[in-house]
């Protein structure tokens, strides 16, 4: 058995060679802001964040994430929950993730909607609201019929296309669902990094006062803010949800746990078992 690791321009790869297979983990760095979603969902922990080193004057860089090759198990878990489909496994050459072929994990939902009909040819402003260039705008020759083409599996739902569309033609869906405060008093004087690191433009402002505030219509608490800040008390971020298709598993559970609290996971299993009255009662009676 080999075991690599190694990093390019293009990202992070982890590699297992066995005899019969060949397991290998793709970080595209270029798609990954930083956040410790994958981290905190990993069951082997074998994620790390490693944060950015502050340079006076200067804009703060977003944190990287790294991969122990030793104590990764190719399970699929930081692919299947990742936001920005930043994690790519591979199995002999074909693109899989186990954990979700075993329906131990669930698929999370990435879900957005465009009604072309209400698109006029000469608008491209969901195209340039994008923070991660994934909406394309084209023109279909000769109809003349507006195209709107989304790289989905990548898009974490900020619904920032949606709020910049004129016409009201796009509906969007965030992943995680939570809740961000900022503590202006307890922020060190002329701190940014917060403002610095956010994907998303606008979540995280400095007022004409100096105070950092935050819009969080379309933040999509991925926590990046929350792992620079460097007063605890002064973010508190909440995540209580995480959009996804039905599955039965202990691992997800765990894993939502860690992501949310003890309580919403309460409240997921509540809302699953009412469902399955719900369904069980209307077979009974139909």
């Amino acid at each position: 058995m080999k075991v690599l690791k190694s990093r390019t321009e293009d990202g992070l790869f982890v590699e297992r060679v066995l005899y019969t297979k060949r397991y290998l983990l793709v970080l595209d760095e270029k798609r990954c802001v930083g956040c410790e979603i994958c981290k905190i969902a990993c069951p082997a922990e074998a994620i790390e964040i490693i944060k950015p080193a502050r340079i006076e004057g200067e804009k703060l860089e977003r944190p990287t994430i790294t991969i122990d090759e030793n104590k990764c198990r190719f399970c699929g878990i930081c692919s299947a929950i990742c936001p920005f489909g930043a994690l790519t496994l591979r199995i002999n050459d074909e693109e899989v993730i186990p954990v979700l072929e075993k329906e131990s994990f669930p698929q999370v939902v990435h879900e957005i909607t465009v009604d072309e009909t209400r698109c006029p040819v000469d608008c491209n402003e969901c195209e340039k609201a994008c923070p991660f260039n994934l909406v394309k705008v084209s023109v279909e020759k000769p109809a003349g019929r507006v195209r709107v083409d989304i790289e989905k599996e990548h898009c974490p739902g900020c619904r920032r296309c949606e709020t910049k569309c004129p016409y009201g033609a796009l509906d969007g869906w965030k992943i995680v669902s939570g809740s961000i405060n900022i503590y202006s008093d307890r922020c060190p004087e002329g701190c940014r990094d917060c403002v610095d690191v956010c994907p998303i433009p606008g979540v995280l402002y400095v007022s004409d006062e100096g105070k950092v505030n935050v819009n969080d219509f379309c933040c999509i608490y991925c926590g990046v803010c929350k792992l620079v800040c460097p007063v605890e008390e002064a973010l508190q971020l909440r995540r209580m949800s995480v959009r996804h298709k039905p599955v039965h598993s202990g691992a997800w559970n765990k894993a939502l746990e860690k992501l949310t609290s003890t309580k919403d996971v309460a409240k997921e299993l509540k809302a699953k078992l009412a469902v399955k009255t719900r369904e069980s009662v209307r077979r009974r009676f139909s």
